[in-house]
């Protein structure tokens, strides 16, 4: 008898959104507290996602995101 695996799904269905956009969107309340960051984040986790989570492609994407939250927080320490 010929059988499906269990956690197979039969039917394409819709395509899926980026896996970013489950986690964290633009409307997402935590990116939102990035504030000027948030563009930066969103564009480090496409690239993970594009990257097949390879962290070593995204560095240009993760260290701009590092430099922005750096500037931030130094930004706010004089508040």
């Amino acid at each position: 008898m010929d059988q499906q695996p269990p956690n197979r799904n039969r039917d394409n269905g819709p395509s899926q959104l980026p896996l970013h956009q489950n986690d964290a969107d633009e409307k997402d309340e935590n990116v939102m507290q990035l504030d000027e960051c948030s563009s930066l984040y969103l564009s480090m986790q496409d690239c993970i996602v594009n990257s097949n989570r390879d962290w070593k492609k995204c560095q240009t994407e993760v260290q701009a995101l590092r430099k922005c939250m750096e500037k931030k927080n130094n930004n706010n320490k004089g508040k």
